[in-house]
């Protein structure tokens, strides 16, 4: 199992730099960040200076979505990361919640976003694609490489995931959802044609790594929230009886809307009707073995990456533990 951390771009960009160097050091292959340029830093410009502190690690957004920047702006900027230095990029990309809110916009619609990943794909790798009726082709790409990995829950998204994407991103850590959404991928890669194993499966959720539970779960409750919005949506056009599992739904009962300027962060009062259950299910918590043995469980449903929220307030503490305790025994 490959290991990512994901970040904000909080000032000063120097911390975010200093942090995923220090999550290289502890054997960390993947830089996640958010891309909601409103509430945070632009990442791209970040990109560039974590690539330099760093030798090998693959840096990307945790997630993109199609209406942040033109596909054309998108594509140039991974491609021009990867001729300076060498195809350490991966886009991972969404239908847009946080951007697009903040500034009043919708989430894209699944058509969009599929044309998104094809585009962007297609340029970032040097071939020829038409933007409305205009050939479009990146001349000075030379052997370029972008893998899309895609990001959803619903039934819809993840028909897409499977048909197009080169890897799936789900946002939760509860092994019965991993079951159903992994399933749900490979299936619909099965049915287009494509060889199921050949999408990349990372799992994204918070951990911390310390004996104090109760505190663990409050600083860990703004996920829920943040899993919530989306779960909102899926309920909205599915229905409390439809085809998405009432694991990943029924806890929403109680929300009362959300605040974009608390969004991912530990103090988040909109997160306030997340249980614990929910909090246990959704991320790792407790010492080093129990991430051992949740992680394990994600790895025989087909897991190829755990991507670790760092949002509380022992983020290094919990770095330097899955270095010391975690990495080496699923790496």
């Amino acid at each position: 199992m490959d290991f990512g951390v994901v970040l904000q771009t909080d000032p000063p960009a120097r911390e975010v730099v200093r942090l995923m160097k220090a999550a290289e050091d502890c054997g960390f292959g993947y830089g996640w960040t958010f891309d909601s340029v409103v509430l945070w830093q632009e990442p791209f410009v970040i990109y560039s200076q974590i690539l330099a502190a760093t030798s090998a690690m693959t840096v990307g957004p945790m997630v993109t979505s199609p209406a942040t920047r033109d596909w054309s702006v998108t594509a140039s900027l991974f491609a021009t990361l990867n001729d300076m230095f060498g195809n350490r990029t991966v886009c991972g990309i969404g239908r847009g919640d946080s951007a697009h809110r903040v500034v009043g916009r919708r989430p894209s619609t699944l058509a969009t976003l599929r044309d998104a990943m094809h585009t962007i794909k297609e340029l970032a790798e040097g071939r020829e694609v038409v933007l409305g009726d205009t050939p479009v082709q990146i001349p000075w790409v030379r052997g370029g490489r972008l893998e899309m990995w895609m990001a959803g829950y619903g039934p819809k998204a993840l028909r897409l995931a499977g048909e197009q994407a080169d890897g799936f991103i789900l946002q939760c850590a509860d092994p019965a959802i991993a079951s159903w959404t992994i399933g749900s991928v490979r299936e619909a890669a099965r049915a287009a044609g494509r060889d199921p194993a050949g999408i990349t499966i990372c799992v994204a959720a918070p951990a911390y790594v310390g004996d104090d539970l109760p505190h663990q779960r409050d600083q860990l409750r703004w996920f829920g929230g943040m899993v919530g919005n989306h779960v909102a949506d899926l309920v909205a056009r599915y229905g409390e009886s439809g085809p998405v599992p009432r694991a990943l739904t029924d806890y929403i009962r109680e929300r009362q809307g959300y605040d974009y300027s608390h969004h991912g962060r530990a103090d988040n009062p909109s997160a306030d009707f997340v249980p614990d259950e929910i909090v246990d299910r959704f991320c790792l918590t407790g010492p080093a073995a129990a991430h051992v043995g949740r992680l394990q469980e994600l790895a025989a449903l087909g897991v190829d990456q755990f991507a670790v929220y760092l949002m509380h307030d022992q983020r290094e503490q919990t770095l330097a533990a899955y270095g010391r305790e975690i990495v080496g025994k699923l790496g």
